[in-house]
């Protein structure tokens, strides 16, 4: 009987590859459970650590044991970036309130005797100064008097950085002249005049506008001369950097014309 012949088998130069799948799968797993144990929050650590113990325990008194669902322990949910805003929104009024009190201070006298007066909202502080303090009626040049207020504003708007703005307000009588056609002009003029003074004692002139608003924003009523006293002002508003949120407006779709 012929001797049957041993046929060795090639050999398989590959058998690396199940090595080095194997290390990869491990090293994923491992980059994972890493990655896990990074993003745990406390509440979910402690149901993992409630859930392991029962798990692998006979404590009949565990959570687990007892089929008791152990309770998740919320952490506080509000963003980091939202916190932040909170308090850039808190530091930012707390700095106005402060120019606030700083203007009160130097213009206590005029505050008290009414000419002028000092508010605060969302938009800024602003500080309305009554005409009658600041020019001769129908014209636009400052009265002598006029100037140690607006200096005394200046010097405490020239420490700050917040932009400015100054705006002109008339009553509602007409004026026409060769130097103002309308309420328009007067106001944009004096108002002018009053950013000029400030920039003149210290006040970036890159941080100031000028704007005439003529009578369209009254702040009493024109149908008396105490009225129309109160709406010829200037005022001049520290505008507050409050961040506001962005909304897109979407473009609205014109239903089709039917014929």
């Amino acid at each position: 009987m012929a001797r049957k012949k041993y046929h060795e088998e090639p050999e398989n130069h590959e058998r690396w590859m199940v090595s080095y799948a194997d290390f990869i799968t491990l090293l994923f797993a491992f980059f994972v459970v890493m990655y896990a144990i990074s993003s745990l929050n406390e509440g979910k650590y402690r149901v993992l650590s409630s859930s392991l113990t029962g798990a692998f325990s006979n404590d009949p008194t565990s959570p687990v044991a007892a089929g008791v669902t152990p309770q998740v322990v919320k952490l506080d949910p509000l963003p980091i970036v939202k916190r932040k805003s909170t308090e850039n929104i808190r530091k930012e009024r707390e700095v106005m309130t402060g120019l606030a009190k700083d203007v009160l201070a130097a213009l206590e006298p005029l505050v008290k005797e009414g000419k002028v007066r000092v508010t605060q909202t969302a938009r800024g502080v602003t500080i309305e100064i009554n005409a009658s303090l600041l020019f001769p009626p129908g014209e636009a040049k400052l009265n002598a008097d006029s100037v140690q207020a607006l200096t005394a504003i200046a010097s405490v708007l020239k420490l700050d950085n917040h932009a400015i703005q100054v705006e002109g307000h008339t009553d509602n009588v007409p004026i026409k002249n060769p130097v103002f056609p309308s309420n328009w002009e007067l106001s944009a003029v004096r108002a002018s005049t009053v950013a000029r003074l400030l920039t003149e004692n210290g006040v970036d002139d890159f941080r100031v506008t000028a704007v005439g608003q003529g009578a369209k924003l009254p702040v009493d009523s024109n149908d008396t001369p105490e009225g129309r006293s109160r709406n010829r002002r200037v005022s001049v508003t520290i505008l507050s950097v409050l961040p506001e949120p962005v909304v897109d407006i979407p473009v609205a779709t014109q239903a089709p014309i039917t014929p």
